[in-house]
């Protein structure tokens, strides 16, 4: 419903993953090494939240209504909220993620792909500088089987509360050293 008010959910058990235990599946690896696709940051972040919020081929409607996509952009436009966009040979927006970044923690609200492994690419990259940035966890809230298969798992309520009371409170990175590169690709390293 379009005027449902903006809530908060703390779900148990929550849905975790640790970014430096991510390993990407042997078939994502390849389409990785691939190059198909490149990686920007915080370039659009309006469009991918309007991406996610489109109608999937299981729902018809979604919980990312006009005023949280509001309430998001200005959290982005403060340096809280963060896209990562994904974007095929033609330059079309193709598959991303956007979340929230407090502390050392990074809260994924949604994604979605209209190519086939975009949206685990975006998801690769965010493992892949939330590792480099040393965050112990990414959120990912409520499990399902597509964040299982990338390695994610469950943590209580109050291990997560705990994690959060901590991490929370440490200096988030700068997310716009990440926004100036305009081409970037994901090796092992």
């Amino acid at each position: 419903d379009e005027h449902m008010p903006i809530l908060w959910w703390c779900p148990e058990p929550r849905c975790v993953i640790a970014p430096h235990h991510f390993k990407a599946s042997r078939s994502l690896k390849k389409t990785l090494k691939a190059n198909l696709f490149t990686i920007t940051v915080d370039s659009c972040f309006e469009q991918v939240m309007r991406c996610c919020a489109a109608p999937r081929a299981y729902a018809d409607s979604t919980w990312i209504n006009p005023e949280i996509i509001n309430s998001y952009t200005q959290l982005h436009q403060q340096g809280i909220a963060h896209s990562i966009e994904v974007w095929d040979a033609n330059q079309q927006l193709v598959g991303g993620l956007y979340g929230l970044n407090l502390g050392r923690l990074f809260f994924g609200e949604s994604m979605f792909s209209t190519q086939t492994d975009a949206s685990k690419v975006a998801f690769a990259f965010l493992m892949k500088i939330c590792a480099q940035w040393h965050f112990p966890l990414v959120d990912c809230q409520l499990p399902n089987s597509h964040l299982m298969s990338l390695g994610a798992y469950t943590m209580s309520r109050d291990a997560f509360l705990k994690l959060l009371k901590v991490q929370n409170q440490l200096t988030a990175p700068d997310w716009s050293v990440l926004k100036n590169i305009v081409h970037l690709t994901y090796s092992d390293n």
